[in-house]
């Protein structure tokens, strides 16, 4: 039996997997720098393992690689299915697309009259006082317009001729376009000219028919378009990506993660849906790990190389509606993740008067300065000079040959020029460990925004909640961000540096629909949402195709005041009184007020069905030294932080025990990251392997 649980992202592709197999822990055992193994109760293992998502002359597709690593397969043998029991996977590949804009060629077919809606948009300005306006990238190439309409009632005003536009499309697919996004007004209720267009579409050989009501059944032509066009921009390439995947596992039960955090069966995943593929595995793993350590009020905050994504959690996942992610406005309900530019890589520099952080990252190639490429100051560089990295606990792989240290030296040496341009500039005088904890005081401010953005600005009290850290660098600034924002606690799992690909396997199969209302809520209109909840969910059941024993069912209403167009979404219940006082109490603490005169609309209504999976188990671990024994350090390293230097103890994680509890100053090394304990914080281990940070 083997499980695995990868996600594939920009810099680094992480393979979490669960076997009950002997034989492949014995040969693994045998490279304890490559693979990390962990022992589960009932005689099964956990292994993790990294490897590079982009190394085309090594291998074709990182995570089938993994899997060969893993199960000592060479490249050129075939994969057989009776080894694998299920592969569960995150992906940034329709990310990756859109952000290079390298989809599929499409063309749009749209009312006569509206060619232009979606180019046009809401003609809102992001940038109120720029002068020179960029409009987003377009992703279909050409629009056929097709003489139709439906009124807002339902009445056929313009009936469809369908000889009249078969040659256009016949035009289109001679030019080699094999992908049409179908948009028609108010066919999310009247869906009939759109289903006779596909019809049509499909019988001249376009390979992808993206159709509105079936991708975003929801009002509002612009985004409903939008949504569509995403779609069948992303899917063929999506699809390919499944099929090369799928064609090395034949038989292989393959599923893939959902930007609304649900897995989903490889042949149905769309485009639409695997925009936040990756990030939503990171906010699945933080939150059911969370859960299990005992915490249910949770921020998570995932710091990489290039980027920070931090969500909120009160007792269920947050999804948004209406997102834009590099530009393109979609109509999905997605994760609501917030990221900035901010990470590990993020470039440093003085701008003549003050000093900035990001958003330009360094990357991997050439990356920080402190990795021997010739690369720009970043926040990485500032930690090497504040001594809270340290090369000799950094994996060796810079330099020309791949076997160098990190590089303190340059670090040292570039900071000390800085401070020198500082000094000149300003006339103030400073060292160049000052100036390294101002650049991270801006980084950790920048974070800190992000989680207010979520948190604060929403009406919830932060200081209530844990701060779940992963990612690479997370554990770096964990204190700092919480002492900035008044959190008490800090929660750090093990396989912290690698949680979205275990968030994978934590994840259960889930199916969401929604249908639009636009009605007032009233008593009376309760009966009619009870028939179109039933109709989503038998929708949503035809998804998932297994055996629906132990499936849980969650009906929501999106409500709004009539004339605005925020909506907050409630539990559905047969009383209208109940969803109101939902409403209004939600309404009171995002907005700080509420308008009791005003109608209620339900805008549109939504089903979730989700089925329980089998997820791994916590591995439990034993304390074997006595309670009185101290854990040792392996040595002490001089740190700046708090505006001094201090002497701090290193410990490794593999070292500590339940009950053993380290006072800040120190570090903690992990196998796949660095955690720092800031002055005032404790670190103390559970019975689970969780360091758990406490504030003093």
């Amino acid at each position: 039996m083997l499980k695995v649980f990868a996600d594939r992202g920009g810099t680094f592709t992480d393979i979490v997997a669960v076997t009950n197999n002997q034989a492949i822990i014995d040969r693994l055992s045998k490279h304890p720098e490559r693979f990390l193994i962990a022992t589960l109760p009932n005689q099964q293992w956990i292994i993790v393992y990294k490897l590079l998502s982009e190394n085309p002359e090594q291998y074709q597709d990182a995570a089938i690689q993994g899997i060969r690593d893993i199960m000592g397969i060479a490249s050129n043998e075939p994969i057989h299915n009776e080894a694998i029991e299920v592969v569960k996977m995150g992906t940034t590949v329709a990310t990756n697309a859109l952000l290079e804009k390298n989809g599929d060629r499409v063309v749009l077919l749209i009312t006569k009259g509206f060619k232009d809606a979606l180019r046009i948009g809401y003609q809102n300005r992001p940038n109120i006082f720029a002068r020179q306006i960029i409009l987003p990238t377009i992703l279909y190439e050409q629009v056929i317009e097709i003489d139709e309409r439906y009124n807002a009632n339902g009445n056929e005003l313009i009936p469809i001729n369908i000889q009249q536009f078969k040659s256009d499309l016949q035009a289109v697919y001679q030019t080699g376009v094999r992908s049409c996004a179908i948009v028609f007004m108010h066919s999310d209720r009247y869906p009939n000219h759109e289903q006779q267009i596909a019809q049509v579409a499909q019988k001249i050989g376009f390979t992808q028919i993206s159709v509105s009501h079936q991708v975003s059944p929801l009002m509002k032509l612009v985004s409903r378009g939008d949504t569509t066009v995403v779609d069948a921009y992303l899917t063929p390439i999506l699809r390919r990506y499944v099929n090369q995947v799928a064609s090395q596992l034949p038989g292989v039960k393959l599923m893939f993660m959902k930007s609304d955090g649900g897995l989903i069966a490889a042949e149905q995943f769309q485009g639409k849906d695997s925009i936040l593929s990756g990030p939503a595995g990171g906010i699945v793993g933080a939150v059911q790990t969370s859960k299990r350590a005992g915490f249910e009020l949770v921020i998570t905050f995932d710091m990489g190389g290039t980027s920070t994504d931090v969500a909120h959690f009160k007792g269920e996942y947050e999804r948004q509606l209406d997102s834009e992610i590099a530009g393109a406005r979609m109509r999905v309900p997605v994760l609501a993740i917030n990221t900035i530019a901010a990470g590990g890589g993020s470039v440093l520099f003085f701008d003549g008067s003050s000093y900035r952080v990001g958003p330009k990252s360094a990357g991997s190639n050439p990356g920080p300065a402190c990795y021997r490429r010739g690369g720009l100051l970043a926040v990485t560089d500032a930690n090497v000079m504040l001594g809270k990295i340290n090369p000799q606990y950094f994996p060796s792989v810079f330099g020309i040959d791949s076997n160098l240290p990190l590089d303190k030296n340059i670090v040292i040496q570039k900071f000390t020029e800085l401070t020198q341009d500082i000094q000149a500039a300003t006339l103030n005088y400073c060292t160049p460990e000052e100036v390294a904890a101002g650049f991270i005081a801006i980084a950790v401010e920048n974070m800190a925004n992000a989680i207010k953005k979520i948190s604060l600005q929403r009406g919830y009290d932060v200081s209530q909640y844990v701060l779940c850290c992963f990612g690479g660098a997370g554990g770096q600034v964990a204190c700092l961000i919480a002492d900035t924002l008044g959190m008490k606690k800090i929660f750090l799992h093990p396989y912290a540096g690698v949680l979205s690909a275990y968030g994978m396997g934590l994840a259960d199969v889930q199916a969401i629909r929604e249908g639009g209302v636009e009605q007032p809520l009233t008593q009376a209109l309760v009966p009619k949402l009870q028939q179109l909840m039933e109709y989503l969910e038998t929708q949503a059941k035809s998804e998932i195709d297994e055996a629906l024993s132990q499936v849980k069912i969650i009906r929501k209403a999106n409500l709004k005041y009539e004339g605005t167009n925020s909506t907050l979404t409630v539990n559905f219940a047969d009383d209208v009184v109940v969803m109101r006082q939902e409403f209004e109490t939600e309404h009171k603490s995002r907005y700080g007020f509420i308008q009791l005169e005003k109608i209620l609309i339900v805008e549109s209504a939504s089903v979730e069905v989700i089925q329980k999976m089998d997820t791994p188990e916590e591995p439990l671990i034993i304390r074997t030294r006595s309670l009185d024994e101290t854990p040792i350090s392996v040595e002490t390293v001089r740190m700046f932080t708090a505006n001094k230097w201090h002497n701090a103890p290193v410990y490794r994680r593999e070292d500590l025990q339940p009950e053993d509890s380290i006072n800040g100053p120190a570090i903690v090394i992990e196998k796949i990251s660095t955690i720092v304990v800031e002055p005032n914080w404790e670190a103390r281990l559970t019975e689970h392997n969780h360091l758990i940070l406490q504030h003093l």
